[in-house]
């Protein structure tokens, strides 16, 4: 039986390996310099399809080299992600918490193929460090490998234990590769966010982590992350990325926004970006930009703009809605709210967590206007339409004590 000191240290460190990588993109590969940049340019723009078609052009080019095998991987995964509504920050810093979300249920087809490529990826490394076991680019690569298939079985599968193996042979990996080459600023990536993470945990898990021989800071691993962005190549945007996440955690928002608004602007098709930009506003209590900035996203909807029009109608009313309900506009939230939720056919144009929230949104909504009748109607229908959802779990609760605003100190 494995003791639960174990179990807790070993959680402890896969959850801060699966942090960076589930926030990594796998470094560029050898191959066509053009094609690097047309995918790279597609992926963070939030085209899946492009980036993966671009990949696999480059796999079929060059089939032996396990770098582009990682793409394609982490593409795949990203896109199923993507679909799931699980690439918003809050994500890790609020509601919508990768810890307990529900397992995904991606194709068949797409699974056999996600593994099949982490598969050409290991055994093509392996071969490589076989002959040359200091060969740092090749551990990196491994180490990505491992860290994506780690985050295929927490987020997708949600097999605990098989990627609690994989997270720790990634950071394993990795810092091999800064002991070789201390000055391999990308490799600091991931201990940095593996310090931070144990340096931010509750007093007794930390002290369960020291035990156990696992140490962190949280400070120093800001400072880490914050170099890797300053001096680092390929990691160097999924680190300022990473810091975004971060400094809203830490409310931090005067160092996140202009941030985001660069990534905003670098990237202009990915819409997600400005829906963070306008809850990092809202955080900030910043109401009016908060508005205009999702209000934009429903200017450029109208206006067709590149990569606007897949936006469903409804994720901008959610979005708006709840910028409302934060802000007290009760009415005009409820409004938009039911923009959402009217009907069935307007709950399957959006995933499974904004629906879920919507829901539980609507039933907050009533309880805060005195009406706990109709709220429980709203709560019961969170349940029904997601209920392994966190939001259907916090709904279960509201029926039998209703909700209310917490005052901030």
């Amino acid at each position: 039986m494995i003791s639960s000191r174990a179990v807790m240290s070993g959680f402890v460190l896969f959850v801060a390996t699966l942090f960076a990588a589930f926030l990594a993109l796998p470094r560029a590969s050898a191959a066509d310099p053009a094609l690097n940049a047309s995918a790279y340019d597609a992926f963070y723009n939030l085209d899946f399809d492009q980036a993966l078609t671009a990949y696999d052009k480059a796999v079929k080019e060059q089939p032996g080299d396990p770098e582009l095998h990682n793409h394609v991987a982490h593409t795949l995964l990203y896109r199923e992600l993507f679909r799931n509504g699980a690439l918003e920050s809050e994500m890790v810093t609020g509601n919508n918490s990768f810890l307990r979300r529900p397992k995904m249920e991606p194709p068949a087809d797409v699974e056999r193929r996600f593994f099949s490529e982490i598969e050409s990826s290991m055994r093509l490394c392996e071969a490589v460090l076989a002959k040359n076991p200091k060969d740092s680019r090749t551990m990196h690569t491994l180490a990505v490998a491992y860290a994506l298939r780690a985050n295929y079985g927490f987020l997708v599968r949600k097999t605990w234990i098989a990627s609690l193996g994989d997270s720790s042979k990634a950071r394993k990996y990795d810092n091999d590769v800064t002991a070789l080459d201390p000055k391999n600023y990308d490799a600091l990536f991931l201990q940095g966010v593996y310090d931070y993470i144990i340096g931010s945990l509750p007093f007794s898990w930390r002290m369960l982590g020291h035990i156990s021989g696992f140490h962190g800071d949280r400070e120093r691993g800001l400072r880490t992350i914050e170099l890797v962005t300053r001096m680092g190549s390929e990691n160097k945007v999924d680190a300022a990325m990473t810091l975004c996440g971060l400094y809203r955690r830490e409310g931090n928002y005067q160092r996140a926004i202009p941030m985001v608004q660069r990534f905003v602007e670098e990237f202009p098709r990915n819409y997600l970006l400005r829906f963070e930009l306008a809850q990092m506003y809202a955080a900030g209590g910043r109401r009016q930009e908060a508005l205009d900035t999702v209000a934009g996203v429903e200017r450029r909807k109208v206006e067709n703009a590149p990569g606007y029009g897949r936006i469903p109608w409804e994720k901008i009313h959610y979005e708006t809605g709840n910028l409302q309900f934060w802000f007290n506009d009760l009415d005009h939230a409820l409004d938009h709210l039911k923009q959402v939720t009217a009907t069935p056919q307007q709950l399957a144009e959006i995933d499974l967590n904004t629906g879920v929230l919507a829901l539980m949104r609507q039933g907050q909504i009533y309880d805060l206007k005195g009406r706990h009748d109709l709220a429980s109607i709203e709560y019961k229908r969170a349940i029904q339409f997601a209920p392994e959802a966190e939001a259907a779990k916090e709904s279960q609760k509201y029926l039998g004590s209703p909700y209310r605003r917490v005052a901030k100190s």
